[in-house]
């Protein structure tokens, strides 16, 4: 199958690609013998997301009318339809790619196969496009792309009232098309882009032509201004560029370089054109008298680079770190040098940030480099030099955001993961990104921790307060008190204290009490009821030891707040309750850790309706949801989550929160209130 315009415009994105763009229309027709699955692949640069736009084009009713349809191939034009579903996955990870297609179709589904079941149930079929696959998930070493195609492409291939069309790359085409074995012939079709059957010679001439073309944006030159001249050096660009992979890239990059810095470029001398992406890159270095493994070194930060692309301020310093040298001086000229190959990106917040041209451009820089790992390992260090007094809050956003993509791809990771600031300032979608694609068995125990907490910091776009605040106490339930503490020194105003964790089973409900204690101080270091102190872990409590003492508990009092806890009959240390059906109570020291073993549950008194009402805070819960609020400002003073449900709560009058999930029992001074007190 060969291109052929046949007398007809060429689509005026794509410029070509007729063969290709008959056999998606087909699909997407459903034309008798055309394939339910569509996947579309090809090496870096070949054009696969440029196809997948132009063609996209033709599927949408608005954008339609924007095109000269009449003067098209009808071959190449599908029927006017309903838009199909395209879920981008571009930084998202599998499981975001997933509910963003469910929210699409209005899925009332809580698991990801009942959104499948959903699918498969549907009456009428659905069309699915998923464009540039490898540009999945928020960080690069994570191996997002096959997760997608695992986790959610495959089954939604075997799905069969789902029509699918995807771009992804060529090592993932297969597997992805494996999902069709012991079907039916016709079921799944591969287009590679790079085989004979595909191939688009007259394209690729439009293209580079267009490229070289000033009515598009070029320079006025002797060979651009003249269609003739232009016409055939493009031709020869074109045939060059054919002979190797990423056709499209090569002749994009070809033209850069040449417009770029057009002294002494000859038309006529084929050996100044390149065949392939990276001989695009050392040509280009050569013309200008530069040796091309310097060209690669400026270009490999840019090319290692996570997210949107890094900031101008930072390529020196990484370039410099990836070189074993300084760089500055061909950075300093480097738009002569790297600008065929850099794209700059205006951000909202007026930073410049730096990216190369196309993935398939990194990918080769990347090729390139002797050790990526040993590059990482050099570009982690100067980044964590960056962090202006080693303060996470003081660092730059891509440097806080990104240096765990960086550090996982240096195999550094586990390291970098000690210090809870980091967890706290952070985006917490790439870094939770980044820490689950290492073993968990290479997790250190606050690693660990965040980990857990993550799906609570993504689920509800957590601010970094909050992420503190939920941190503090995961790190105290845990037991690593030293880490909660560490929480209330860097510069947060955190809304709660955790007292102590107690990890009990089965805990049902859970109320605040008072044990009157005549003549007696309140959870008296010598009062025999009051069980093992701080830090002596009894019954397996955890604590924040920079919670003893309470600044707001009273030195002496005729009765020690307490906490009590209905657990099933048979806990360890718990007393039956009569006539209640087998459930137990433990009695625990409100505001100190410590079981009180010996206490009499009858002896306990529960704060009245009235003494309830006149406290000064007040809270409401849902399933997972906890608030607390001023009741005289009705202002919220704490909101607490939970990846458990809650199965009780209450709260002291002295502004301690009582809760009760399936890890078992926490206290929490709620410190809006300490300070109300102090003032």
């Amino acid at each position: 199958m060969t291109d052929s315009t046949d007398g007809y415009a060429p689509h005026p994105h794509i410029g070509g690609r007729t063969a290709a763009l008959r056999a998606l229309a087909a699909w997407r027709t459903q034309e008798p013998g055309a394939p339910r699955v569509l996947v579309l692949t090809g090496s870096p640069g070949s054009g696969c997301s440029r196809l997948l736009t132009g063609f996209l084009m033709l599927c949408d009713p608005e954008f339609r009318k924007q095109l000269p349809l009449d003067e098209l191939d009808p071959t190449i034009v599908p029927p006017e339809l309903p838009a199909p579903a395209v879920p981008g996955p571009e930084g998202l990870t599998a499981a975001q790619v997933l509910w963003v297609l469910a929210d699409h179709f209005g899925s009332q589904a809580a698991r990801t196969e009942d959104v499948y079941a959903e699918l498969a149930a549907r009456a009428e079929p659905v069309t699915v496009v998923v464009p540039d696959v490898d540009r999945a998930g928020p960080v690069r070493a994570a191996g997002e792309p096959a997760r997608l195609v695992r986790e959610v492409l495959k089954p939604l291939a075997a799905t069969e009232t789902v029509r699918l069309l995807v771009d992804v790359p060529r090592p993932l085409a297969a597997e992805l098309a494996a999902f069709a074995a012991g079907s039916p012939s016709g079921v799944v079709q591969i287009i590679d882009l790079d085989e004979p059957e595909w191939a688009d010679p007259e394209g690729l001439v439009l293209h580079a032509d267009a490229v070289l073309d000033p009515r598009f944006g070029a320079p006025e030159l002797p060979f651009t201004a003249d269609p003739e001249a232009r016409h055939a050096l493009a031709a020869s660009i074109a045939h060059r560029a054919a002979a190797g992979p990423g056709s499209r890239l090569t002749v994009q990059l070809a033209v850069n370089g040449i417009l770029l810095h057009p002294d002494g470029f000859d038309p006529a001398d084929a050996t100044l054109l390149p065949s392939s992406v990276g001989e695009a890159v050392d040509l280009h270095a050569r013309r200008l008298g530069a040796d091309p493994r310097t060209l690669r070194l400026i270009l490999a930060p840019l090319a290692l680079a996570e997210g949107d692309g890094l900031p101008v301020e930072l390529w020196g310093r990484l370039a410099n770190a990836v070189a074993g040298a300084d760089m500055s001086e061909p950075i300093a000229g480097g738009m002569t040098l790297a600008g065929p190959f850099v794209q700059p990106v205006e951000q909202d917040d007026d930073r410049t940030l730096l990216r190369l041209l196309h993935p398939g451009l990194a990918e080769e820089i990347r090729a390139g480099l002797p050790d990526v790992h040993a590059a990482q390992t050099q570009i982690a260090m100067a980044l964590l030099e960056a962090v202006p007094e080693q303060d996470w809050a003081k660092a730059d956003p891509y440097v806080r955001d990104y240096i765990a993509g960086h550090t996982l791809d240096a195999g550094l990771l586990p390291q970098l993961l000690t210090d809870p600031s980091l967890f706290v300032h952070a985006d917490p979608v790439v870094l939770r990104a980044a820490v689950e694609a290492v073993p968990v068995e290479s997790l250190a125990a606050p690693a660990r921790t965040y980990l857990r907490s993550a799906p609570l910091f993504t689920r509800t776009q957590a601010p970094a307060t909050m992420r503190a605040a939920l941190l503090e106490t995961a790190f105290v339930e845990d037991g690593m008190p030293e880490h909660a503490a560490a929480l209330h020194e860097i510069g947060l105003d955190l809304p709660w204290r955790t007292l102590w964790s107690l990890p009990v089973p089965g805990v049902s409900a859970v109320t605040v009490g008072s044990l009157p204690q005549p003549g007696r101080q309140a959870d008296s270091d010598t009062d025999p009821d009051s069980g093992p102190r701080a830090g002596a872990g009894a019954g397996g409590v955890q604590t924040d030891p920079s919670c003893d003492p309470d600044p707001t508990e009273p030195e002496a009092s005729a009765a020690l707040p307490v906490a009590v806890l209905v657990v099933p009959e048979g806990t360890p240390g718990a007393r039956p309750v009569a006539e209640s059906g087998g459930a137990a109570v433990l009695v625990h020291a409100l505001v100190r850790p410590g079981l009180l073993h010996e206490s009499e549950p009858e002896r306990i008194l529960r704060p009245s309706e009235d003494e309830r009402a006149a406290a000064p805070l007040a809270f409401s819960r849902g399933a997972d949801y906890l608030r607390v609020w001023d009741r005289g400002s009705e202002q919220v003073v704490a909101a607490l989550i939970s990846d458990t449900p809650f199965t009780g709560a209450d709260l002291s009058s002295d502004g301690v929160l009582l809760v009760a999930t399936g890890r078992g029992v926490k206290a929490l001074r709620i410190l809006s209130h300490v300070s109300a007190i102090a003032s």
